[in-house]
């Protein structure tokens, strides 16, 4: 019978931000599978000893300080980082993909009609850049700007005076919008400062500023109303899939060439960005009907049902409005629904059509190709490949 390996987990449970207790509890699920004896060590990086002399760990898991990088190479005890603006270089990571989750959130927004935009996150912040790359990226492939605000994450741990700093920098921003604009903030905690703000202004959210952010914080996102459209970037999921990459470098095989970036886990809906930032009063009711019925059996027929207008009428505003068609919409959202199925499920490819609003698996393939250049089979493969 093999020795049961001993792991430290350094996460900084002092915090109860989602962010760690899911890494935690993800970390802790693969444990249980292979009932390893884990540690919970803020200061694991003191246990390190040489390679002559066996410390008390096989392998570390957490947010890895250069320290911790340092001794663990020395001791030759692998490690695996989830903290994604770690100092330490070369260490094997697992990270949610913040490029990915900044293209959800634009999205979401460009889905909601909004043409005016800007992101709120942290300066010299690794995953705050990629997600504006991603953010920025999707929005100017379709002919839109973004305004962007990024300041020091100090300011907001130096007391009164790094909040006045704060909050006077936010509302000069706050000053330059052009409404309505659809902002995505890196974090629920910020969104919430930022809402606040808003609406100190007379600024009305969502209709004047529709906020998304990233986390999924539940009691940030759930009260005070407006409550807060959120992504969860998938934590539990980073902690469970760096488990498993600690595992296998404990047997042996060789670190990855770099992060291992893990797609976000689905956008949850709030009343943050509940409403449609076109002036048509006919499309933003035709736009309201396809979000919330496009998992469902819908044709256009069903659309212009719900608007007083003739069908021709309705594509004509639609396609003026929205620069693209209702039926070429109710595809957009199908689609996104399906790819998010397929990156997280194991359904059978009929099962994520039929789900997703499809009529069939055939209609499914057809859309998918036309739209994203690769079968729904490639685009899973691939992105699994990629997690």
């Amino acid at each position: 019978m093999s020795k049961q390996r001993r792991v430290a987990v350094m996460i900084d449970l002092d915090w109860p931000f989602k962010r760690h207790m899911d890494v935690f509890a993800g970390c802790q699920e693969y444990s249980a599978e292979v009932d390893w004896q884990c540690t919970v060590n803020p200061y694991a990086e003191r246990a390190m000893k040489s390679r002559r002399a066996k410390g008390p760990y096989d392998g570390v898991l957490g947010r890895v300080t250069r320290q911790l990088a340092d001794k663990a190479r020395r001791a030759e005890v692998p490690v695996v980082n989830v903290w994604v603006n770690s100092p330490a270089r070369n260490v094997p990571s697992v990270f949610p993909d913040a490029e990915a989750a900044g293209v959800m959130a634009a999205r979401h927004l460009m889905g909601r009609g909004f043409r005016q935009f800007g992101y709120l996150g942290y300066a010299r912040d690794m995953y705050s850049q990629l997600e504006l790359e991603g953010f920025r990226s999707a929005i100017e492939a379709e002919g839109f700007s973004c305004s962007v605000h990024r300041f020091a994450r100090s300011h907001l741990g130096t007391g009164a005076t790094g909040w006045d700093k704060f909050i006077s920098s936010l509302e000069a921003w706050i000053d330059t919008y052009p409404t309505p604009i659809g902002i995505y903030g890196t974090q629920d905690l910020l969104s919430r400062y930022l809402i606040d703000a808003c609406r100190l202004k007379g600024l009305r959210v969502p209709r004047d500023v529709a906020v998304i952010s990233g986390g999924n914080e539940g009691v940030i996102c759930a009260s005070p109303p407006p409550t807060i459209t959120s992504i969860d970037l998938g934590y539990a999921k980073v902690g469970y899939q760096a488990a498993a990459l600690l595992d296998r470098l404990m047997d042996g095989e060789k670190p990855p060439d770099g992060p291992q970036w893990l797609a976000p886990a689905e956008l949850i809906p709030r009343q943050s960005t509940d409403s449609y930032a076109v002036d048509d009063p006919m499309v933003a009711r035709a736009l309201r009907f396809i979000a919330e019925h496009s998992h469902e059996p819908m044709k256009v027929d069903d659309v212009v049902a719900v608007t007083p207008t003739t069908r021709r009428s309705l594509e004509r505003r639609f396609q003026s409005t929205m620069r693209r068609s209702i039926a070429e919409e109710i595809a957009r959202l199908r689609l996104e629904r399906a790819k998010r199925r397929l990156v997280e499920s194991d359904e059978p490819l009929k099962n994520v059509a039929w789900a997703s609003g499809f009529s069939s698996l055939n209609h499914f393939y057809r859309a998918f190709v036309r739209l994203e250049g690769i079968s729904p089979k490639v685009y899973r493969q691939q992105r699994r490949k990629d997690s």
